[in-house]
């Protein structure tokens, strides 16, 4: 679309409606046109010390000013103590002379071309209200009678309130019978006796002008009657039958009934002929009918009917709903037109009842004249074949009895050649992208044809936008091409004129490297980065800006200062938590700006908490502690810590009570007794513990008996003859109350049924004259003074074993002499056996059975079988055990197992041997991968067998995805599957040029394939192809130096794990590739700690491995049943559910889920074909 085109189409549209808004610029001759004035009633307060009455026009020449006062000339310049009134029509009265300047005011701004005057605005000085004095008679009335107070009000400024009240300013009480009308007088439908007093008073209230007057109060005296006759209803108001009620559309309709009578009538409302609307109210006791806002729908009959036992009596109402004057669309719009045309004026208006019009011309009245072309038809001014001299200020006034609308209409009647106002060459600047309007501004009559052009060519396009009739080019989307010398190009049939502009288009501003969200603990220095590219052209004006929470922020060089920019970036020293906040980076330049936003966040340690309470729940001893938690600040609680102090044995000192999960206010306290105690509690976040809350008051738990009895308690046999009793005492705080003591008792395990006790404060004692090795029954019982603690355990001890040695056969015959009978092992999966056996007779372990020794070797590998490997490994079951799980076997390998049995003097002879094999596993991970001579198109990739097969090797699967390397998502994923266990290398066909892929090579037995080695590489693009192919061909020796590498590296990795394996696989700490180890301990540790293992409880905590028949392992870490993560047919796939003989645990011997049950990374034991996965 050419814009030419489209600019005289809108041009000649301008040329016919010239009704429309006219905007004449102030540099062309134009008469007044009134822009400000003051509309009234203007009412004078008293504390008001000047009024100003404004009025202000623009025009050329700049118009004068006049006034008229109640239709007669006013000479404003005599009394204003405005200064600058000869400039505008604005005069401002002085308090002292207010009273005199009540009236009508109109002002009138003329200049040569016209006059334009405003509507009549009425000054209203009201007087002081007050209540006349007089004497007032009493009123006297029979009991029965109705009685009427007047009030009569004062008028003041509104709003006035109304009240009766007792010279005392107490209310009179209203309600159906008694109550105040909206004209203020007060209505009695029937008087009483109580209605006798001397003082009703009618106040007035003036908010608006603080004022408050007082009627000379009024007597009434009830006359009384032994029996008030019933009377017939009658309205005390309003007066007879009917009434015509007129009010403006928009008011509130107000319809009063009050009736007299006795009994007392009651009032209803209806509308003839229709329902009551929606918007009706009733209130004062349905005395009164409220329609708000009422519109002609509302106009009516409407009846009150009031009825009691004695008659009733009706009042009707003409509702009438009128309007003042007003515009049915809009007021008539001022016009510029050519000579010779003909012009129209009309005013348009309704109103209720309709509005008279008045015309004038130039403030003056303007009638019709038959012989005239300027005609006045009604609502209509016609000039016909308009004159400059017919140029002039039309005024149109509409006006009834409820108001007036006045509108003035310039009519410019001139043939005037295109003066445009934009000043010529004017240079305008606009970012690449952005909207830019050109301006030219035209006057003419007639309208003018404005075009644009671009060096000589006309412009156009569709971001190219005429708007203003042409006055204005709106480029949209600018382009670095649009930049250069615009001409506006106006014509009419008086002459012709142009202006040129310059429009340049400048790089926008960007930011390059916005901010990032930022999580700081407080106290650090907090950096955000903020860099942004410019247009060069615009560096004096460029500028970054730092915003917080949309306030920018005051950079300082003063030292103390702790926010500065250096090198693009907001430096926050010393973060607090009030530096928490949206930042925002603006980047400007006069032209426009850029901004990113980001979120600093301040991390703290907790607030302490507030308002702990203690509750008891059950009973003194058992209490729930509350608190409120403090903020967070931004880092979530894990855990809240409730602290004690007692004041009896460490007073003063807190020490750790409870610890409740973060998402708690609340903890149940189990308290000892005999204590005083106070609690506080503080909270933990991932920054560090907070500050403790304020201790609460002192809580006092009464005396009571011990709540437990002593435990660790060790039964040791030093000598033969005797028993040597020790056990852990109670704490100090655990003694609750005074005289605490132990009462020990003791007898011969299945031979005595009588207890032997002692009372001892001290915590051990000694039995002597025992006989060897029997057992005995013990328990420690704790009382004080206050009672006995719960009925103790149990617990079983042997006394002091015999050891005899024969000298001639220098043997030690104490330790076990019968092995384990009928080894039964099966093999699980690659890795793992159960192992079972018959237990040995009792008599025959001479001692205490401290378990069985279960030893396995590694014979050979089925892989070489002709190598003869000879790897000794052993593990300890604690206890009258009679099978037990074998971990960590090597796959595909051939095994021999013995189990002995032990006590505390030695082992016991081996049983007979047991041979095994276990089956094939996955590989393990290839150890090395690498892709090499990358094309556009393909790419080598060169490996390494895996270092311990498990299993015929049958080959490998070899996975590739290629890579969105903006996602980092993958786009495409494909896999292939290379037979031969040989084969280590593999030319991969049809990759995308330029491309990054991810390949994933396993290796793989029939059992399956083993976990995956990854390694990224990218295709070279078309140019960088052709460029690796030349190389490529002319120096193949890069191919063999790679593949001498990789052969070189695989070689020294195999070195590694064979050194790796010398000395036995499990002795020591595991290497850290291997820290998925069972967590082991010494046997000599625990014998130690535990002279008599079965004189205590049995735990997990007994299982042992060793290298040699021998040693156990020492230091072991806790780790998982894995040999190696990613082994894929390893423990942490098998399930060793089916295997146990009593439940998922194993919790008859304990040789696996609760020796394990602790590692701390632990592994899903699952098993695919097998039982369901438990978690291990």
């Amino acid at each position: 679309m050419r814009l030419a085109g489209s600019l005289q189409l809108a041009l000649l549209l301008a040329s016919i409606t010239t009704a429309a808004g006219l905007s004449i610029p102030l540099e062309v001759e134009q008469p007044p046109t009134i822009v400000s004035h003051t509309s009234g009633p203007i009412i004078v307060l008293p504390f008001d010390n000047t009024i100003t009455v404004r009025c202000e026009a623009r025009g050329n020449p700049p118009p004068e000013y006049r006034w008229t006062k109640d239709g007669k000339e006013f000479n404003y310049s005599e009394f204003t103590t405005n200064k600058t009134h000869h400039k505008n029509g604005t005069f401002v009265l002085h308090r002292k002379q207010l009273s005199q300047f009540q009236g009508k005011y109109r002002c009138y701004a003329s200049n040569k071309l016209g006059t334009a005057m405003t509507e009549e605005a009425e000054l209203i000085v009201p007087s002081i209200p007050k209540f006349p004095k007089e004497t007032l008679e009493p009123i006297f009335v029979q009991e029965g009678e109705p009685i009427i107070l007047q009030c009569n009000p004062p008028k003041g400024v509104a709003p006035r309130q109304l009240y009766w009240m007792s010279l005392g300013l107490e209310h009179i009480e209203q309600d159906e019978r008694v109550s105040m009308g909206t004209d203020g007088n007060l209505y009695f439908s029937n008087a009483l006796q109580k209605d006798s007093r001397t003082d009703y008073c009618c106040f007035a209230a003036f908010p608006t002008i603080r004022t408050i007057v007082q009627k000379t109060p009024m007597a009434v005296v009830v006359e009384n009657s032994e029996a008030p006759p019933v009377s017939k209803p009658s309205l005390l108001l309003p007066s007879g039958v009917q009434s015509l009620v007129v009010l403006l559309k928009g008011e509130n309709l107000q319809l009063e009934c009050i009736p007299g009578g006795l009994p007392t009538p009651n009032i209803t409302w209806t509308k003839l002929g229709h329902d009551m609307p929606a918007r009706t109210d009733l209130s004062n006791f349905q005395r009164l009918l409220t329609i708000s806002a009422v519109d002609d729908r509302d106009q009516g009959k409407y009846m009150c009917l009031a009825e009691n036992s004695a008659g009733k009596v009706v009042h009707y109402f003409d509702v009438m709903v009128e309007e003042p004057p007003k515009w049915q669309t809009e007021p008539p719009q001022s016009q510029l037109t050519v000579t010779g045309s003909d012009v129209h004026i009309k005013c348009s208006v309704s109103g209720k009842p309709p509005p008279d019009i008045t015309w004038r011309r130039n403030g003056e009245i303007f009638r019709d004249d038959e012989l005239s072309s300027r005609r006045v038809l009604d609502d209509t001014v016609v000039l016909h074949n308009a004159k400059p001299e017919d140029s002039a200020v039309y005024q149109c006034e509409a006006s009834n009895v409820h108001g007036s609308v006045l509108a003035n209409v310039n009519i410019m009647v001139a043939n005037v050649a295109p003066l445009i106002l934009t000043r010529d060459h004017a240079e305008y600047a606009v970012v690449l992208k952005g909207d830019i309007t050109i301006n030219c501004t035209v006057f003419s009559s007639p309208p003018s044809i404005i075009t644009w052009s671009k060096d000589e060519i006309a412009i156009e396009g569709e971001r190219f936008l005429a708007l203003e009739y042409g006055q204005s080019l709106k480029i949209i989307s600018t382009e670095k091409g649009d930049s250069g010398v615009y001409m506006c190009s106006a014509s009419n049939s008086e002459g012709k004129s142009a202006v040129r502009a310059v429009l340049d288009v400048k790089d926008p501003t960007k930011i390059v490297v916005a901010p990032q969200d930022v999580e700081i603990v407080r106290g650090n220095t907090a950096q955000l980065t903020c860099h942004a590219e410019y247009d060069k052209s615009l560096q004096g004006s460029f500028k970054v800006d730092w915003m917080k929470d949309g306030k920018e922020i005051v950079l300082s060089s003063e030292a103390e200062s702790r926010h500065f920019v250096e090198g693009g970036r907001l430096h926050i020293m010393d973060v607090n938590l009030d530096d928490q906040g949206t930042y925002t980076c603006v980047a400007k330049t006069r032209l426009d700006e850029d901004n990113a936003t980001a979120l600093l966040t301040v991390l703290d340690i907790p607030d302490a908490p507030k308002n702990l309470e203690i509750s008891e729940i059950k009973n003194p001893r058992n209490v729930v502690l509350s608190w409120i938690p403090g903020s967070d600040h931004n880092s979530s609680v894990t855990e809240f810590v409730v602290e004690y102090e007692e004041s009896q044995w460490e007073p003063g000192r807190w020490r750790e009570l409870q610890k409740v999960a973060g998402n708690q206010a609340t903890a149940e306290l189990a308290l000892h007794g005999h204590l005083n105690y106070q609690f506080r509690v503080y909270a933990v976040n991932a920054v560090g513990p907070g500050p403790p809350s304020e201790p609460t008051g002192r809580y006092s738990t009464p005396p009571a008996a011990p709540d437990r009895n002593p435990e660790n308690i060790k039964i040791q046999g030093y000598l033969p003859h005797q028993m040597d009793i020790s056990w852990e005492p109670l704490l100090p705080i655990e003694h609750n109350g005074p005289g605490l003591e132990y009462e020990v008792s003791y007898r011969r395990l299945g031979v005595e049924d009588k207890w032997t006790g002692h009372l001892v404060k001290r915590h051990s004692f000694v039995v002597r004259n025992t006989s060897t090795f029997i057992p005995y029954e013990i328990k420690i019982h704790s009382r004080n003074s206050h009672g006995w603690a719960p009925e103790p355990k149990v617990v079983t001890g042997y006394s002091g074993e015999d050891v005899v040695f024969w000298h001639c056969l220098r043997e030690n015959v104490s330790v076990p002499t019968a092995a384990p009978r009928d080894i039964a092992v099966e093999v699980i999966n690659t890795t793992i056996l159960r192992v079972s056996w018959t237990q040995v007779p009792p008599a025959t372990v001479r001692g205490h059975l401290g378990g069985y020794h279960i030893h396995w070797v590694r014979r050979k590998s089925l892989l070489n079988p002709n190598k003869i490997l000879d790897e000794h490994q052993s593990l300890s079951i604690p206890g009258k055990r009679s099978h037990a799980i074998v971990p960590q076997l090597e796959p595909f390998s051939e095994y021999k197992l013995t189990v002995n049995v032990f006590n505390k003097k030695g082992n016991g002879p081996r049983s007979d041997p047991v041979t095994f094999s276990t089956p094939e596993g996955v590989p393990v991970q290839v150890p090395i991968l690498t892709a090499s001579n990358s094309q556009e198109d393909s790419t080598l990739l060169v490996w390494g067998p895996p270092l311990e097969a498990n299993g015929i090797l049958s080959g490998y699967l070899l996975q590739y995805q290629l890579i969105n390397e903006t996602t980092l998502e993958v786009v495409d994923s494909q896999e292939v599957n290379i037979t031969g266990a040989e084969t280590t290398q593999w030319q991969l066909l049809g990759l995308e040029g330029g491309s990054l892929y991810r390949f994933q090579l396993s290796a793989c037995t029939q059992t399956g394939c083993g976990p995956p080695l990854a390694q990224e590489s990218r295709t070279v693009s078309t140019g960088r192809a052709i460029s690796q192919r030349s190389d490529f061909s002319t120096h193949g020796w890069v191919i063999g130096t790679l593949c001498a590498v990789a052969l070189l590296t695989l070689v020294a990795l195999m070195a590694c794990f064979v050194q790796k394996n010398k000395g036995g696989k499990y002795a020591g700490t595991p290497p850290p590739q291997r820290q998925d180890m069972f967590s082991m301990e010494k046997v000599k540790e625990k014998e130690d700690l535990h002279p008599d293992v079965e004189s205590q409880p049995m735990t997990d905590d007994n299982y042992e491995y060793s290298d040699s028949d021998e040693k156990p392992l020492k230091g072991s870490s806790s780790c998982s049943l894995n040999r190696g993560d990613a082994v894929g047919d390893s423990i942490s796939r098998d399930s060793l559910v089916d295997y146990a003989d009593g439940g998922e645990e194993f919790d008859e011997d304990g040789s696996f889920i609760g020796e394990y049950s602790d590692c701390r990374h632990r592994a899903s034991v699952s098993e695919p074909s097998g039982p369901s996965p438990v978690t291990a």
